[in-house]
Parts: structure tokens; C-alpha cells; sequence
């Protein structure tokens, strides 16, 4: 982190569960770094919401061969945290975050993001793909 409270982190991962997980892994390990331990409560809210959007990223937004990107930013300025996940396919946008019904296995990870970020969204990836991005204020 430098003088002025600013961190980052970006890497690429393989579009497979094992590199969602390795991405979640690597961004609890650079909070560490920050001075955010890995049992705080940031940290698990910032884990949370890497590991919904990067299981999005993997499930619908992978196309054989390509790797996902994660960005996180540390702006202790602005006390907050810029999560990006990155993917290849634009044509399987985010809906809006509803909570589905009971019975249904799977589509609560953008209601968890909902209700975990304070604001969240996507926009196009230039020259391919989406990027979606989520703010989680960064208490201590």
C-alpha cells in the first residue's frame, strides 16, 4: 500500500471453480497486507462478494480458454474498497438482484452483493466482455 492509503490488487485467474476460489484466496491474503485481517469483518464481506461475482464470472461469463480478471482497490481516502470482476462474454449481462424463490438452488450471489455493497453495477469491457464492480465501505 503506498503513503497515501491507496492499494491495489489484479491478476487473472483460469474461468474454472478452482480459480474463483484461488481468486477469493489471493485477494483475503492482500487485505492482510493492508492491515485487514483475514477474520475481520471487511474482509470477510470483501471475500464474500469476490467469491459471488467471480462464480458469475466463471458460470456465466466464460468462454473456453479465457481467463476472468478481479481487480480490488483499497482507497483508505475515500474509505472503500472497488471490487472489479472482468469476464469475456457481454452478452449474459447482471439482472437485477432479486432474492429467488426458496426452492431454487442457485441466483442469490447478486442479492448478497446487494445487500453486502454499498452500490454496485457493470459496464461494457473494452474490446470484450463485462466488467462488474461492487464499493464495500472499509471499516476497521
Amino acid at each position: 500500500m503506498s503513503g497515501d492509503g491507496y492499494g491495489s490488487l489484479s491478476r487473472q485467474f483460469a474461468s474454472t471453480p478452482q480459480g474463483a476460489q484461488e481468486a477469493r484466496h489471493a485477494v483475503v491474503r492482500q487485505l492482510g497486507q493492508w492491515g485487514f485481517g483475514p477474520m475481520a469483518d471487511v474482509s470477510c464481506t470483501v471475500a464474500l462478494v469476490v467469491a459471488e461475482l467471480a462464480a458469475n464470472a466463471v458460470r456465466h461469463g466464460s468462454l473456453p480458454g479465457r481467463e476472468f480478471a478481479v481487480r480490488v482497490d483499497y482507497e483508505g481516502a475515500a474509505s472503500r474498497f472497488r471490487i472489479e470482476v472482468s469476464d469475456v462474454r457481454l452478452g449474459r449481462t447482471p439482472e437485477e438482484a432479486v432474492l429467488p424463490p426458496d426452492d431454487r438452488e442457485s441466483g442469490r450471489g447478486l442479492f448478497l452483493v446487494e445487500c453486502l455493497a454499498t452500490r454496485w453495477g457493470w459496464e461494457p469491457r473494452n474490446p470484450i466482455g463485462k466488467t462488474v464492480w461492487a464499493e464495500v465501505a472499509a471499516r476497521r
